[in-house]
This record gives C-alpha cells, sequence and structure tokens, in this order.
C-alpha cells in the first residue's frame, strides 16, 4: 500500500479511537550499537532494548502467523535497507511459553526488560562517515484481559565507519538463538487472511470433472478418440498408446489450468474479497449462466467458428506428439458447450479464495475430466465395457440446464444484497428455487416433455430416483418460505427480512438485536449500559457471515453470551460510504479486510479480542465470547 494511502488510514483510526490515540504505549524501544565505529567490511552488533510496563508483554518472534481461527502477531525485527550493510542476523533470548487467556492457546512472550542484538557486517565498499542504523519491529502487546492492537516503531543510531577501526564485539550470549534474513529487508508484513478450505473446494472441483465426462460433447468422444490411440499402438506397441494418451491428456490440463491461471493474474493479489461481491462481476457471471442454460435447456447451441476448430483439426493430424496435444486442445474446445457450466461455476466460486485456488480449481477440474482417456489407454479392455451414448446423455444436458438456473439466483441475490435493492427477497428466492428444483424431477419422471424423454418411455429405476431425489429436495425448500431456518442452506439464501410477518400472523424475529453500520452508536450504548460492544465484520454476499447468523448465533447457548453485549454489524462489501469506513476501519485496526470477522470493544473502544473466519465449533465461539 502507498504511504498516502497508509497515512489515510492511520487518519481514520485517529478520529475513530482519541482515547487509544491518546494513551502512551506501554512499550519503548532503543537501537545502542555496541562499538562507536566500525571498518568497512567489518563486522559489530547492536543491541535492541525493549521496556515494557507491567502487566503488558509482548509475543515471540517464533509465534505462528494468526490462522482462520485467530492468534497472536508474530513480532518481526529487522533492519531497513541500507546500501553500506551487507548482511545481518537477528539473534533472541528464550521466550516464556504460558497459556494465554486472550487466545486460548499457549503462547510464548515477553515483559519486562528485553534486549534483542542484531549482528551487522558491513559492505567492504561502505562509504567512510556517519552510518544511521534503523531498526524496524512490527509487535502486538496484551494483558491477560485486553489486547492493544499491533504496532509498527521504528528505532534508530548513529556510528562512525572509519577505516582501521578496531574490531567490536560480535559474542553472543549462551542461550541466544539466530533469526536468519537474506538480505536487508523492512520485514512488516500483513496478518493471513482466513481462506477458503482448499481441500474441499478442490474435491468439489475434482467431482466437477467426473460429472462433465457424461456429458453429450464429451462421452461420445471417448471411444472414438480411444480407437485412434489403439490404432497408434497396433502391433503390440502399447507404450506409444499409452504415450499418445498421455499427450492428450496433458492437452486438456494445459488449456484449462492456463484458464485458471488467467484469471488469477487478472485477479491479482488483492481485493479478492471485494471480487467476491462486486455487482459487475456477479451480474457477468449471471449473464453468463443464463447463456449456457438457455444452450443446455435446447434454446440454441453454443458452437465455436467453424474456421479455427477447422485448422486446430488440420494441426492435429500431422501426427506425432506435437499433433496428439493440439488434439487435446480442440477436444476442449469442442466439448465446451457442455463443459462450460462447470467451469463456470468453479470460477465463480474461486474469486473468493486464494489468489491461486482459481489455477489448482482448474487443475483439478482438469485432470478428472482427463482421467478416463489415460485410464483406458492403460486398460484398454474396459473400452468394450463403456455404455453406449444415448438418450440418458439428453436428460444430463436438460437437468444440466436447470441447475444452471438455479446457481444464477445465487449471484443474482448477491447484486440484490449488496445494492440494497430488495427485489429478491427469501419468499422469492426460495419459490423460484421450488420450481427450478421440481421441474427436472418432473422432466425425469416423465411429467415435462422435453428432449431425451418421450411420454411413452418406461422410467427406470435410476430415473426414478434421481426424480424422487430432486422432488423431494425441491418440497423440502417451503418451509424456509414461511420463517423456518434451512440449515447449510442458509449460507446460500436470503435472510429472513426481520419484522416480516408469516401468512400465520407470526411475526419472524432475528436470532439476536444488531445494530447496523453504527460503530459510535454502538460504543456509546455499550458505555450506557456498562457491556463490551461485539462487533461483526460482515458482508451482504458473505456466506460464511450469513452461516454464521442462521446457524451459530441462535444457538442457545451462544446467544445467552450474547446478549452481555451489544452487537454490531459493520457491512465492508456494499457499494456506500459506510461500507469503505467500514472497511477501512477492518484494515486499520485488524490488517485484513477478510470477512467474516468478529472483534470485541470495550467502551473506551479498546480491542480486547478477536475471532477471524467461520468456526462450526460453538464452544470455540464461545471462548473467544467469554476470553473478553
Amino acid at each position: 500500500m502507498k504511504m498516502a494511502a497508509r497515512l489515510a488510514l492511520s487518519a481514520v483510526a485517529l478520529l475513530a479511537f482519541p482515547a487509544l490515540a491518546q494513551r502512551v504505549s506501554p512499550a519503548s524501544w532503543t537501537l545502542v550499537p555496541t562499538v562507536a565505529q566500525v571498518a568497512p567490511g567489518g563486522v559489530f552488533t547492536a543491541e535492541l532494548r525493549l521496556k515494557l510496563a507491567e502487566p503488558w508483554h509482548m509475543y515471540s518472534l517464533t509465534t505462528p502467523k494468526p490462522g482462520p481461527s485467530g492468534g497472536p502477531t508474530t513480532t518481526t525485527i529487522g533492519l531497513a535497507e541500507n546500501p553500506a550493510i551487507a548482511k545481518w542476523t537477528v539473534y533472541y533470548p528464550a521466550p516464556s511459553r504460558k497459556f494465554d487467556p486472550n487466545f486460548n492457546i499457549d503462547t510464548e512472550t515477553y515483559d519486562g526488560e528485553q534486549v534483542f542484538r542484531l549482528r551487522i557486517e558491513l559492505a567492504k565498499d561502505a562509504k567512510v562517515g556517519a552510518l544511521e542504523l534503523t531498526a524496524n519491529t512490527r509487535y502486538q502487546l496484551c494483558t491477560d484481559k485486553e489486547c492493544l492492537p499491533p504496532k509498527k516503531v521504528a528505532a534508530s543510531a548513529t556510528l562512525n565507519v572509519a577505516v582501521g577501526a578496531p574490531a567490536g564485539d560480535v559474542s553472543i550470549p549462551a542461550g541466544w538463538t539466530a533469526l536468519e534474513s537474506a538480505k536487508p529487508v523492512t520485514p512488516v508484513a500483513p496478518l493471513n487472511a482466513p481462506k477458503q478450505d482448499l481441500a474441499s473446494f478442490l474435491l468439489v472441483a475434482f467431482g466437477f470433472g467426473l460429472a462433465a465426462i457424461f456429458t453429450p460433447c464429451v462421452f461420445p468422444m471417448i471411444p472414438i478418440t480411444m480407437s485412434f490411440f489403439l490404432n497408434q499402438g497396433s502391433g503390440g506397441n502399447r507404450a506409444q498408446a499409452l504415450t499418445q494418451a498421455l499427450v492428450f491428456c496433458l492437452g486438456i490440463v494445459v488449456l484449462f489450468t492456463g484458464i485458471g491461471f488467467g484469471l488469477s493474474a487478472a485477479l491479482g493479489p488483492f481485493a479478492v474479497v471485494q471480487l467476491g461481491s462486486n455487482p459487475w462481476v456477479n451480474g457477468l457471471i449471471c449473464v453468463v449462466f443464463f447463456v449456457f442454460g438457455l444452450s443446455l435447456l435446447g434454446a440454441f447451441e453454443i458452437t465455436l467458428p467453424t474456421g479455427l476448430l477447422t485448422k486446430l483439426n488440420m494441426a492435429s493430424n500431422r501426427g506425432g506428439y506435437i499433433g496428439t496435444l493440439i488434439m487435446g486442445l480442440t477436444f476442449c474446445l469442442a466439448s465446451f458447450a457442455c463443459v462450460g457450466p462447470f467451469m463456470g461455476t468453479l470460477l465463480a466460486a474461486s474469486v473468493g479464495g486464494d489468489k491461486l485456488q482459481p489455477v489448482l480449481g482448474m487443475l483439478a477440474f482438469s485432470s478428472a475430466l482427463a482421467s478416463p482417456f489415460f485410464l483406458l489407454a492403460l486398460f484398454p479392455s474396459f473400452l468394450q465395457r463403456l455404455p453406449r451414448s444415448g438418450g440418458w446423455m439428453s436428460r444430463v444436458k436438460v437437468v444440466l440446464g436447470f441447475m444452471i438456473f438455479a446457481a444464477l439466483l445465487k449471484y443474482l441475490s448477491n447484486i440484490d444484497q449488496v445494492l440494497q435493492l430488495g427485489w429478491l427477497t427469501r419468499e422469492r428466492f426460495l419459490a423460484l428455487w421450488v420450481v427450478l428444483f421440481a421441474m427436472p424431477g418432473l422432466y425425469l419422471l416423465g411429467f415435462l416433455p422435453m428432449e431425451g424423454i418421450r411420454r411413452e418411455d418406461e422410467v427406470k429405476p435410476g430415473r426414478l430416483l434421481m426424480g424422487i431425489l430432486l422432488l423431494g429436495f425441491s418440497i423440502s425448500l417451503l418451509p424456509g418460505m414461511f420463517g423456518s431456518r434451512l440449515g447449510e442452506l442458509e449460507a446460500y439464501i436470503p435472510a429472513p427480512t426481520e419484522g416480516a410477518v408469516s401468512p400465520g400472523g407470526a411475526v419472524a424475529q432475528p436470532a439476536a438485536k444488531w445494530m447496523k453500520n453504527d460503530f459510535d452508536g454502538a460504543v456509546a450504548k455499550a458505555k450506557a449500559e456498562n457491556k463490551k460492544v461485539l462487533v461483526a465484520f460482515t458482508g451482504y454476499a458473505c456466506t460464511n457471515c450469513h452461516w454464521m447468523k442462521a446457524n451459530m448465533f441462535p444457538r442457545p447457548e451462544v446467544a445467552s453470551v450474547m446478549g452481555e453485549f451489544v452487537l454490531v454489524e459493520l457491512y465492508t462489501d456494499g457499494t456506500d460510504a459506510a461500507s469503505e469506513q467500514n472497511q477501512k476501519r477492518q484494515e486499520t485496526l485488524f490488517q485484513t479486510v477478510a470477512i467474516p470477522y468478529y472483534a470485541i470493544f470495550d467502551t473506551d473502544g479498546k480491542v480486547s479480542g478477536s475471532l477471524a473466519g467461520l468456526t462450526k465449533d460453538p464452544q470455540e465461539f464461545l471462548r473467544f465470547l467469554k476470553g473478553a
């Protein structure tokens, strides 16, 4: 972040928390070289001295970085970049290890007076004269009852560089440990933002790849392509057939992983959270899904230009491994109409995760899609046992079309919630979902005449079971339209409107009374009621935030403890000024804009606890609440 932006964020923090800004820091740092002068190329040490007021403590240099469940900030120490310094090493004394009630874990800490030693080697061409050393430190202070936000300080000292200067004291006290550094840098790093469960995402991506195999654009190509490879390996040269299939699979993996890499490069390392809730991004996803859905339902066919496919096909016919690789690329493009919806869903889901998630998702997806070609080349006898292409593939395409429209509604709901339009309410959303999941069920049972099924066709057990499951799921959504909770699905559907009257006359009440986008008002209310403030940094389009509010907060044991706080939601993904201010507040205090993020403040605006990300463990959330 640029210096101007940092100053602006600091100004916001000072205005919002005057009590915190005016407070004298409990820590003081001084840098003291052990020599007055040193020769070019010489080695010397400098002591970085810390004095902490009681009862504050600081976390060690080896404290693990905070994860999704939160944790203390790791202390970092390093020298500012200077051409006169060739290299440096930090040595630290052994920290104390004990249980920390702020984070409910064992932590390593320092208190009282401490000394850290820097072993510094000057460059041989260091200029003679005064040399200014600056040690940069980032740390967090806590007591057993409260924590201050992480802070950065700089301590400076000056010594003289002179030819023929005597050697300095480079001894290191016994029991101290070196923290190596490759080159002089300012070691200031932001807190880690919570990430999506990568393993689950990759498992879903792999499952999507397997499902895409059975679409009409992919499945019929398997025996045709395998026949080509087996003919290449005729005469007993099975190794050649296997190698050709491997290169073909490589073409598939390269193309799809390249698409993921392109998206990752376009996203860059910042703002993935905001992209996930951006109305324009969600609008583009809706348009793409709408086109794919209509195509799968038979409105039209999505085809690539014939000239492009012809040129690629001619290139693949040249033979050799390059031709086989191009054949794999051609297969991907030709199957795009059926594979595209799976890709679109995965890429849309990946924008809220790590910047490499699109790459890894496409790698898992394409590996699954390519797997039958490699396995059948390895075991060609199974080729004869494959089911024949037929009407079942048309049925897969129609059902997939309805599923794409159901997914489209989720992204349309994101737009509605972020812009606060109120058009796609919970009742309307669920009504459309009921219809969109009932239609493929009725289609599979023969009540909806569309491509792939005729009225006189016999309903076989597979179709019957799938139709029953879809109709059953559709009916199970109905209670949600009348105020009932739908468990895990709450993360993906709009929340009930507070105070809305159901057809039965009952008023839908929230699990707890939350203030909205009014931090100062919440602090004033907390001071009047002698309570602390529980802040939820949340988002209109944040699925994990919705899950926490629908499934964690209403739990009796959690709700009873939350009643002891003043509750305020600060939305960070909207398009209004309040969201921008809330995002700056979160980034200034916690060095992250990831949501959900929960923090507890006292009546002076001081942070006394924080919890990052989704948790499905009630005891973990209770420990966070009670720890404050």
